[in-house]
């Protein structure tokens, strides 16, 4: 008679699994993944609006921009939001907003018009300015300027651009705010 081998494959499973978790669970326990430099006695955060004094307006850039850089803070930072008196003050503005084409190419179009010279590829640059106050320790204030790009084929509508290619760049630019103040890095 043949013994079935599946009651022991399956307990071989069980204790492969079972040893995965309890080492990814070490393994958690023991880093964190907040990367996160700030002192203890920093509790408190206040983000003002950041105004879009750019001269090509995105009406919904400072919003966008001004609630995306309050969540990530909120949500990673382990700080809270205050109305008055923080130990961390973030405020700025959006100083330029431009989509300007990057690559350009020919193509025919009739016999008659010959080459017509266009877009291939355009570049959307944002720019923010910010001011940066730690109440807590002052010699970490700065006033700097983040900018970054992206850049997309010209056959993108305004709103496709508004909708994914800002949110990539105002994402870039979270990051080296948040790096610059949060992760000290």
């Amino acid at each position: 008679m043949v013994k079935s081998c599946i009651p022991e494959v399956r307990s071989l499973k069980r204790v492969a699994f079972f040893s995965l978790y309890s080492l990814f669970f070490v393994l958690t326990s023991c880093y964190s993944f907040s990367g996160s430099s700030l002192r203890e006695d920093m509790k408190t955060i206040k983000i003002n609006t950041f105004p879009n004094n750019a001269a090509n307006n995105l009406p919904s850039l400072s919003q966008d921009l001004t609630v995306a850089l309050q969540n990530r803070f909120l949500q990673r930072s382990g700080l809270k939001g205050a109305v008055e008196n923080p130990d961390l003050l973030i405020e700025g503005e959006i100083t330029d907003y431009n989509i300007t084409p990057t690559t350009v190419g020919s193509s025919t179009t009739s016999t008659t018009t010959g080459n017509v010279i266009s877009a291939q590829q355009n570049k959307l640059t944002i720019t923010v300015k910010v001011h940066y106050e730690n109440n807590k320790d002052t010699t970490l204030n700065f006033d700097r300027s983040y900018s970054d790009e992206a850049v997309f084929n010209s056959d993108l509508t305004l709103n496709e651009i508004e909708t994914a290619q800002v949110k990539i760049v105002n994402e870039r630019i979270i990051n080296k705010i948040f790096n610059d103040i949060v992760a000290n890095w």
